[in-house]
């Protein structure tokens, strides 16, 4: 971590909430469902796909579980109304996986099986290493039932990432791999981002070479050349796949791949708990926040 981003980290809880909400508004939505329909029209005119997901995680009541999944059938409803190009993506503690297991698993399934009366897709997000086998789990649970219409993430900088892998490759997986951006222990994450970089290179040409759906989820222009390397060589038809990027983050990149003739998901979140996300995401990557603020002030 360069001084620049740790001076970064370190300022973030100093900063005024307005001047935040300033900074995010290129990375949120918005903090209501419509503002994240427009924005994901405008992502669909650009010939990108979506992927919609309400900010809010770990639950402490059943309420607020509740009220998470009466949004979640309310996007639904409103990306088939609108016809729009979009999946959503949910979080099984925003679901109530610290409130109790199974009651999370039934909240879980509401929601896929809602998706799939609309032939619509859920991507179980993955949170942080306390979440992942139950995320598994769950993800195993609802592909035998409902398919193609679910599927969830494995992040690279998991030591057992390679492993789980090995174990999802029969059930042809559907996958979102990204490097992983919550602070974990040394003992259960790699830390040497060479070998993040490599370890997600190994894992990708796994997934790809065994007839896994891959959601590339990569802002790393080198991990997209490679991918890219790697769809020519096994000659790869493009609904086998698709790239991955958040909001805001680096659209001459994301322009350059959907020019090259690849699909393209944007993650679109929103909602009213945009300061907390903000501020956790910016302290949980110190090379995104430094990334964040460099380019809001021009700086290279």
């Amino acid at each position: 971590m360069g001084f620049f981003d740790k001076l970064v980290v370190w300022s973030i809880p100093f900063v005024p909430k307005p001047i935040v909400g300033f900074f995010s508004k290129k990375y949120i939505a918005g903090s209501k469902l419509e503002d994240a329909v427009r924005k994901v029209q405008e992502l669909n005119k650009q010939g990108m796909m979506a992927t919609l997901d309400l900010l809010g995680e770990e639950s402490q009541s059943k309420e607020k579980a509740e009220e998470a999944v009466a949004e979640y059938f309310k996007m639904l409803e409103i990306i088939d109304e609108y016809k729009l190009d979009s999946n959503i993506s949910i979080k099984p503690t925003q679901m109530g996986l610290f409130i109790d297991k199974e009651y999370c698993f039934q909240n879980v399934e509401k929601i896929v099986r809602e998706a799939k009366k609309y032939n619509n897709f859920v991507r179980i997000d993955m949170e942080d290493h306390t979440a992942t086998s139950d995320t598994i789990e769950f993800y195993l649970r609802l592909k035998e039932k409902y398919g193609k219409h679910v599927g969830t993430v494995i992040q690279a900088y998991l030591r057992r990432t390679s492993a789980d892998i090995n174990g999802l490759l029969e059930h042809k997986a559907n996958l979102r791999l990204c490097k992983g951006i919550y602070v974990e222990p040394r003992a259960i994450a790699y830390k040497d981002m060479s070998i993040i970089n490599e370890n997600y290179k190994f894992n990708l040409k796994k997934l790809l070479s065994n007839d896994c759906y891959v959601g590339i989820a990569t802002h790393d222009e080198k991990l997209v050349w490679y991918a890219l390397s790697l769809i020519e060589e096994q000659q790869l038809k493009h609904e086998k796949y698709e790239f991955q990027m958040l909001l805001g983050v680096d659209e001459e990149l994301r322009k350059i791949i959907i020019d090259g003739g690849h699909r393209l998901r944007v993650y679109v979140p929103y909602g009213k708990d945009w300061y907390p996300y903000s501020v956790r995401r910016l302290k949980e990557n110190p090379k995104m926040a430094g990334y964040v603020f460099r380019n809001i002030f021009g700086l290279r």
